[in-house]
């Protein structure tokens, strides 16, 4: 699908959408548990992969409404009752296939994870290891995984430049192994923020994972059927909101204050404030939040205002195609920590370059550092591609709120945030939509 954006400005206010980075921990956690809701639940496709697979492993899974009020009970999921020769669908969701993958092995039955190619070409040599260390079962062919057997408790070390999934998937699984474990990550250790929002959610649910800088202890489970049932205090817990998915929202209105006092100069100053005065508002972020993403603020505003021109990316690498975005219009930044950007959804570095080149820019793409220029922005005079990558889909739109254009291949949103179009057009953000 395309979708075709006229230069205008978002106004009033709009709400973070929940986070999927919490979303994804807490179904996890509350499936393994007696039984929970969970609320604020925004039903994506990467969301509805894990709460798929979760009922294929015997979970109890209730859906109710989508959105802000949205919610999903579900619970009585044990290491136990995962059935033998079960097949997951993982659709393309990263966070699925690898906080599954360790669990399905400390089961011991076999589990097929079957995926999209661009997932299941993304890295999972760390699993592959652990499994033959532990005289398990991990084949790999095309599209489909299987694993048997190869994990139990125990001391593991994990590197740490490859992606913070592994370690969390690990810290789930062996939550619920019936004996203490350790894992102590090894080399740089990126988005780490990530697991302490991992920690966060399973603390929530009784399991009190430590962290010691690059350590992390992980208790006996009590149960001998290998869930959280006995530890869960808790009868509902809510999705915070996701900062990651806030950026594109808070560019749009930081945007806005551009493009208003921009006109309105051409008059006076006071009516330049009263213009920028009515900016887009975005609501729902947390204020007390483990997510990396939460640097997203003074990033975007560092751009703004010109205090800043470099940035590190190794603990927010979603916040990338975001930030090169408005680089762009901001005319130019440099940005380290990006070389994991090349197994996300698409190899996002090379395909902002790409894409933001047909706005005028220039993005040079070296191994791990991102230099974006543009002297000027101007309106694309062909058509933009979302590489199937719904960041890049996001950050494509921005500009065109300025310049004008069209995104092939739109639909991509809906991994993340499928109410991304509908949200800003309500904001007043002139768009259509052709199939």
């Amino acid at each position: 699908m395309r979708v075709t954006i006229q230069p205008s400005r978002a106004r009033g206010s709009v709400t973070a959408p929940p986070s999927k980075s919490v979303a994804h921990r807490a179904l996890i956690a509350g499936a393994f548990s007696g039984g929970v809701l969970i609320e604020n639940v925004a039903y994506s496709v990467d969301i509805d992969a894990t709460l798929s697979c979760l009922a294929a492993f015997g979970a109890r899974v209730e859906k109710g409404s989508n959105g802000p009020a949205g919610n999903v009970a579900l619970g009585g999921l044990s290491l136990a009752d995962i059935p033998d020769d079960v097949t997951l669908d993982c659709h393309e969701s990263g966070s699925t296939l690898r906080f599954l993958i360790p669990i399905a092995m400390l089961s011991g039955k076999t589990v097929h994870l079957f995926g999209s190619e661009r997932l299941m070409q993304r890295p999972l040599g760390i699993y592959a290891d652990i499994a033959a260390q532990g005289g398990g079962v991990f084949e790999l062919s095309g599209r489909m995984l299987t694993v048997r057997g190869g994990l139990s408790a125990g001391r593991y070390e994990i590197p740490g430049n490859v992606s913070s999934q592994f370690i969390t998937g690990m810290i789930f699984a062996l939550s619920l192994a019936g004996a203490p474990s350790e894992i102590v990550v090894t080399g740089a250790f990126e988005s780490s923020s990530y697991t302490d929002i991992t920690i966060r959610v399973l603390r929530e649910f009784g399991v009190p994972v430590q962290r010691e800088d690059r350590k992390f202890l992980i208790p006996a489970n009590a149960s001998p059927r290998g869930n959280f049932a006995q530890l869960c205090r808790i009868c509902s817990y809510t999705v915070e909101g996701d900062c990651s998915n806030a950026a594109f929202l808070e560019a749009l209105a930081l945007l806005a204050d551009r493009e208003a006092a921009g006109e309105a100069g051409a008059s006076s100053q006071e009516s330049a404030a009263n213009a920028a005065g009515s900016r887009l508002s975005v609501l729902g972020v947390p204020a007390d939040t483990a997510q990396g993403d939460r640097v997203y603020y003074e990033m975007l505003h560092g751009l703004a205002d010109g205090s800043c021109r470099e940035f590190d990316l190794s603990d927010c690498p979603d916040l990338a195609p975001c930030l090169f975005a408005m680089a762009a219009y901001y005319g130019g930044a440099r940005f380290t920590g990006t070389a994991r950007l090349a197994i996300k959804e698409s190899d996002r570095a090379k395909a902002c370059a790409e894409e933001l080149a047909k706005f005028g820019a220039t993005v040079s793409v070296g191994a791990n550092d991102v230099a974006v220029s543009c002297d000027m922005l101007h309106a694309p005079t062909e058509l933009l591609s979302g590489h199937n990558d719904h960041r890049i889909v996001m950050a494509l739109a921005l500009l065109c709120t300025v310049t004008g254009g069209t995104v092939d291949g739109a639909e991509a949103v809906a991994k993340s945030y499928p109410d991304f179009f509908a949200v800003i057009a309500d904001a007043g953000i002139a768009l259509s939509w052709e199939d």
